[in-house]
């Protein structure tokens, strides 16, 4: 309650001032906001609730990573199989030349291998596999000096006229090396000298007792 300089107060204001300072008292100093403890209590909360979330937090990674890798693989095991496909086609265009070829030519090993790279082998040191883009085929041979490419595009014809002229260079290489080193027959063994050592030893044991026998037979006749 405030009052001007020089007025006085009545008897009723004064009660009511001397109960309001003695409530005032009473009551006591107002109590302070604890904002360490409300924030201690704000930073476990927040921690309890970072716990709570971190493992589903991995887990929802885990399982998309996992259908990641999945995709991943099943994209591969396509390409795999489309690789495996395309070579199948081009093998299925090689029948017509391979049946051609004679059966006494032991050269050729055709098949498809289905490995980690799929190939199509047309002997042991030339085969097909299918390009970066896995739609080109790739005709190669190893060779002393590294592998070469004989041919190389999207086109089975194209690749099938490669494999021909390759096959049909391979059946001269193997004429030429025939002539070039003609089958020569083995010389016969030399014949086992008969053993006539023994014979000759009976044959001169035999003549000797028959000598010997008539030697004794004229004595005998002598001796009458």
């Amino acid at each position: 309650m405030d009052t001007k300089p020089g007025e006085s107060l009545t008897h009723w204001e004064q009660t009511a001032f001397a109960r309001n300072i003695v409530t005032a008292r009473l009551a006591g100093p107002i109590p302070l906001q604890d904002t360490g403890g409300l924030a201690m209590s704000d930073a476990q909360n927040t921690g309890n609730e970072a716990r709570d979330i971190r493992p589903t937090r991995l887990r929802d990674a885990l399982r998309q990573a996992r259908i990641e890798a999945a995709d991943r693989t099943g994209v591969v095991v396509e390409l795999r199989d489309a690789e495996v496909a395309r070579l199948e086609i081009l093998n299925d265009a090689l029948d017509p030349l391979f049946e051609q070829v004679p059966e006494q030519v032991d050269l050729f090993d055709r098949g498809v291998s289905q490995g980690e790279t799929p190939r199509l082998w047309i002997d042991v040191v030339a085969h097909v596999v299918m390009g970066r883009d896995k739609r080109i085929y790739r005709f190669v041979q190893d060779t002393r000096f590294g592998r070469i490419v004989l041919a190389e595009s999207h086109d089975v014809a194209v690749v099938v006229d490669a494999v021909t002229s390759y096959v049909a260079r391979r059946m001269v290489e193997r004429e030429r090396a025939m002539v070039a080193t003609p089958m020569v027959e083995p010389p016969a063994p030399p014949e086992k000298p008969r053993r006539r050592g023994f014979g000759t030893f009976v044959l001169g044991f035999l003549l000797g007792a028959a000598a010997l026998f008539a030697l004794a037979l004229y004595a005998s006749l002598k001796g009458f």
